[in-house]
């Protein structure tokens, strides 16, 4: 695999990247520019076809500001991952703090509430389909590609942790809990999820195809397997 890697003695030296952890307002601004710009160009290209230029390009930078920043794509490609995810668990937070606290009526579970909680995972078409582009290039990449594959497995660890405790807290609030263990119950629907996003984007390869959202039927059908009150 061609890669963009640098080494410790380039722009991207662990020095600069020491630095660069203490992001400033602008130096945040410019990292989130060249996260949008790579959502789209990954997606268009593939992580092997999208060279680093046209990702500053895309977000009106040069290379100086990206290394300043990433040291690769494929930590870039991580980052966007990890974007990806910290927004579903805003999203999450969001939702726990609006619901209705009543989703277990006389016994029986309110299961149109749960899939407002589900619906957070769901974005508009556009995004569903470069997201799942993407996720499938980035797992591809970290079977072939040990450097990135550690770090990969790392992630997804750490925030399927997360995602399952953020759920599991919506859920106990609304005397609700899983059937299953909370990390089994995460990678069930997570599995589902990404599976009809994928299936979606193969039904409508291109943006003229028409809507690349993924079905949630399956995903509610599967909701209420693994989730009963706590009585």
């Amino acid at each position: 695999m061609t890669s963009e890697r640098v080494g410790d003695d380039g722009p991207g030296s662990s020095v600069e990247r020491a630095f660069a952890a203490a992001l400033t307002p602008r130096r945040e601004r410019t990292r989130e520019r060249l996260l949008d710009a790579a959502f789209t160009v990954f997606a268009r290209h593939g992580i092997r076809g999208a060279s680093i230029e046209a990702v500053c390009e895309a977000a009106g930078f040069t290379r100086g500001a990206f290394y300043s920043n990433f040291n690769s794509k494929e930590e870039l490609f991580l980052a966007l991952a990890e974007r990806a995810m910290r927004r579903q668990l805003t999203s999450l937070d969001t939702v726990g703090k609006d619901l209705e606290p009543d989703l277990v009526r006389d016994g029986a579970v309110d299961y149109d509430a749960i899939r407002s909680i589900l619906s957070v995972v769901v974005t508009d078409p556009g995004d569903a389909r470069q997201w799942a582009l993407m996720r499938a290039e980035l797992e591809l990449l970290a079977m072939r590609d040990p450097a990135v594959g550690r770090p990969f497995l790392a992630q997804e660890e750490r925030l399927r942790a997360e995602l399952g405790a953020a759920i599991s807290r919506i859920l106990d609030s609304c005397g609700l809990r899983f059937k299953v263990g909370e990390r089994t119950a995460v990678d069930l629907l997570l599995s589902i999820y990404e599976s009809s996003a994928r299936a979606a984007v193969a039904a409508n390869p291109t943006p003229e195809d028409g809507d690349a959202a993924p079905d949630t039927a399956v995903l509610t059908e599967l909701v209420n397997l693994l989730v009963t009150t706590t009585d």
